[in-house]
């Protein structure tokens, strides 16, 4: 696991709808409330009730509204709940995150509207502030093997079958399609080396997050299956699948491995591959030749799936061949990271061949300061380095590029290396 902390957002955008902040303390009890409720009832999925502290955020104005008092006095009570501000150190996020002297689970306001798509939400990073506890490492890695035609053909497919699986009437038709689901999942596996030990790893952290937050939001059978079909549906709308895949394969598969024992997930461990379960309890053999691959990817519109994706693969290497000249082979700002603490949005990412991943937005603290992106940057492969564009501005304590700014700390300068041309940040 990296030293640095690796925190997620899904859509900053959405949080910067409007609601009114004069009645939101009563709302924000009223959130804490159902969540309570909602978790109680479910606390034998894990044999842990997982309510715990929750820091509801303003992204405009770092308003905090928690349901527990910090040790450390930021917070101050009103009525039944906290407020405070959340400092700028701390980056904004839906995730699970350490302050005042306790671990939160942080959502970004305004909540979804709907009750179900708000307990699902809320019950996710609660998993996420519980999860060392259940023993469950938080592993984050990306899967870019699902930005390739062929990776996202296969889970395409996959997907595919796993929704005709939930709509089948049948027992055996049911089997069939779970059969073929695997099938195309083991194929993709098999196509892109060490890809299924890679997506195991997002599937035990996100995806487990997801099951949870399901089976605690959807209170029937008929209600869970349309809200996985929705899901899927949602899923397919990503511009990359690369780290939200978990969101969608797991609570699915969750799904079916209750129907065989409601307590499967109590043992799970962070050594067990997910799939081999799955094949395991529903006593599946795969399909593994080509030729019966491709016949059964007729049954789930394959031939229009790998149509778009051809299509989406010549817009792709137009964009990767323009960022890898912009960020990587031309003159740009390259900045070491140390002790970094990092946000981003994982449904935009683009993997650059060998040379990291194109990131569009994202927010860093580290010991130099904060960067802020709103127009692109990469990451190296070895999350030790990020480029930029080159500076456009350059102060004492703010540095300014297209769509970027770093905030500088105290004894930090920007610099230009004559010979690379290229700029970066040192110790004074």
């Amino acid at each position: 696991m990296r030293k640095e902390s690796i925190i997620l957002f899904f859509s900053i955008i959405s949080a910067l709808q409007s609601y009114s902040q004069k009645s939101f303390p009563d709302t924000a009890e009223t959130y804490f409330r159902e969540i309570k409720i909602q978790t109680s009832k479910h606390s034998g999925l894990w044999n842990k009730d997982i309510y715990g502290p929750i820091l509801l955020v303003d992204v405009t104005t770092r308003e905090v509204f928690a349901n527990f008092p910090d040790s450390a006095g930021y917070l101050v009570k009103q009525g039944e709940i906290y407020t405070g501000t959340l400092p700028v150190n701390i980056n904004l996020a839906n995730t699970a995150v350490n302050w005042g002297g306790r671990k939160w689970a942080m959502m970004m306001l305004p909540l979804p509207t709907e009750k179900m798509n708000r307990i699902s939400l809320m019950s996710h990073e609660l998993f996420h502030r519980a999860q060392p506890e259940l023993g469950f490492v938080l592993y984050n890695v990306n899967n870019n093997h699902l930005d390739t035609k062929d990776g996202r053909i296969f889970l395409k497919l996959e997907l595919e079958a796993l929704k005709s699986a939930l709509k089948a009437k049948t027992t055996d038709e049911r089997q069939l399609h779970l059969l073929n689901a695997v099938s195309f999942r083991k194929y993709r596996n098999n196509l892109f080396k060490g890809s299924g030990n890679e997506e195991n790893l997002l599937e035990l952290n996100e995806g487990i997050a997801e099951f949870t937050a399901v089976s605690i939001a959807c209170n029937s059978d008929n209600v869970k299956i349309n809200y996985l079909l929705n899901a899927i549906d949602v899923f397919y709308t990503k511009s990359t699948f690369i780290r939200s895949f978990a969101y969608v394969t797991t609570p699915v598969y969750g799904y079916f491995l209750s129907k065989k024992n409601k307590d499967w997930n109590k043992t799970l461990s962070v050594k067990d591959n997910l799939t081999e379960l799955f094949i395991r309890d529903y006593h599946l053999q795969t399909i593994t030749n080509a030729a019966d691959i491709t016949k059964t990817a007729a049954y789930y519109n394959g031939e229009s799936i790998a149509a778009a994706e051809q299509e989406r693969e010549e817009k792709t290497n137009a964009l990767v061949t323009k960022y890898l000249k912009q960020f990587v082979q031309d003159p740009h700002t390259e900045i070491t990271l140390e002790n970094m603490n990092v946000s981003f949005n994982p449904g935009n990412l683009m993997p650059l061949e060998d040379k990291g991943t194109y990131y569009p937005n994202m927010r860093i603290v580290d010991n130099w300061g904060i960067l802020t992106v709103t127009n692109g940057s990469v990451m190296a492969p070895g999350w030790n380095k990020i480029n930029l564009s080159l500076p456009n501005s350059i102060q004492e304590d703010i540095v300014k590029g297209d769509g970027w700014s770093i905030e500088l700390k105290p004894g930090w300068k920007i610099l230009r290396d004559d010979t690379t041309r290229n700029y970066t940040i040192q110790k004074n």
